[in-house]
């Protein structure tokens, strides 16, 4: 996009700075905006979509991506999960950056010209080399959930049935490795998914 035209008067033909020009956005800050895949989402359906939209229709189009079902199909759970990072995090930085134009208190969306630099980095289909790197990188909480539990149960088998090792120890502290556990898991967890949505 030019900062400048081309204009002829009595002077010749000479270029002026164009008041009217979108800034040109940085390669870093592009790749800022685009790093999580709900932004990228929210800018592929803000661009099948022309005008002004609905809050509440980008969430639950962004939250049927995410859970690779149908909209019909989502559960309230998979609503919130995404409604409540987009209405507090990713549309008022979207926002404060040019991109889209959002009324938080109406609850309605508008794509700006600026989201047109954008646009050659998303595809058609929904999918993008960076969302196959983030879906590489995605940890499978329930994985580490199951082999806590499983720990768990192997450790408290063990204190009833009277392995040599577990019965040296307080029933307070095998409870209390559990909760330790479960805890520390739940915190990695949270950690991770408040810097991934940021």
């Amino acid at each position: 996009m030019s900062a400048t035209e081309v204009r002829t008067d009595d002077r010749g033909t000479h270029t002026v700075p164009n008041a009217t020009a979108e800034p040109e956005l940085s390669k870093d800050k592009i790749f800022h905006l685009l790093q999580t895949p709900r932004r990228r989402h929210v800018l592929r359906y803000l661009k099948e979509h022309e005008g002004t939209v609905e809050m509440r229709d980008i969430a639950e189009q962004v939250a049927a991506w995410e859970n690779k079902t149908s909209v019909q199909a989502l559960t309230s759970d998979e609503r919130q999960r995404v409604y409540i990072p987009l209405y507090q995090s990713h549309l008022p930085k979207l926002d404060e950056e040019g991109i889209i134009e959002y009324n938080q208190s109406r609850g309605t969306v508008k794509r700006t010209k600026l989201a047109d630099q954008l646009d050659r980095y998303l595809t058609v289909d929904g999918t993008d080399a960076n969302d196959e790197v983030e879906t590489e990188r995605e940890i499978s909480w329930e994985s580490y959930y199951l082999g806590v539990s499983v720990f768990s149960t192997i450790l408290l088998a063990g204190s009833v049935f009277g392995l040599p090792v577990l019965t040296t120890l307080p029933a307070v502290a095998i409870g209390g490795a559990i909760v330790a556990m479960f805890s520390f898991v739940t915190l990695v967890q949270v950690v991770a998914e408040k810097k991934r949505e940021s």
